[in-house]
């Protein structure tokens, strides 16, 4: 299982001087992102094949409050990949510097053309990154009927 480990900022504070929603969102992100870095899956390589990853949802569950002066650290599993690569999944647990779980975070994404604005699968060769990653013990292929399993869809207003 891979993990990252964050210093409580002063700006990672809310007003009620706990761990403000957006830094779970952020400390995930940096988490995700540094996992692929270390693999090769670099900013270079997302600009040579001109895509990037797009987030279709994040939930994220609290279940104790993180307070400044001690580090989180922050797991990452992949739970869901399409066979294409197109679609994948993560999750992250939340800890404190006592190793109690503290939050959980689900996020379900896709990769996307940066020229079409379509979304595509991965190469092959790309595609191997996230094949050989860990695996959370609910893994499981992913089709697109998995992307709009919360049956969410816009709803315009007259203007």
């Amino acid at each position: 299982m891979y993990f990252k480990e964050f210093e409580i900022r002063w700006n990672d504070l809310d007003a009620n001087r706990h761990l403000a929603n957006k830094a779970y969102i952020e400390f995930a992100a940096h988490t995700r992102m540094s996992f692929l870095l270390e693999r090769g899956f670099d900013h270079s390589l997302l600009d040579k094949l001109n895509i990037g990853p797009v987030v279709f949802f994040e939930h994220i569950y609290y279940f104790k409050e993180v307070f400044a002066g001690k580090p989180v650290k922050v797991s990452l599993e992949l739970s869901g990949l399409s066979e294409d690569g197109m679609f994948f999944e993560f999750r992250h647990n939340y800890y404190d510097y006592k190793g109690r779980n503290v939050a959980h975070c689900e996020i379900m994404g896709a990769w996307i053309d940066l020229e079409t604005r379509k979304l595509i699968g991965l190469p092959e060769e790309v595609r191997a990154f996230l094949k050989e990653s860990d695996r959370s013990d609910e893994f499981r292929v992913l089709t697109k009927e998995d992307t709009r399993k919360h049956q969410k869809r816009p709803v315009n207003i007259e203007l």
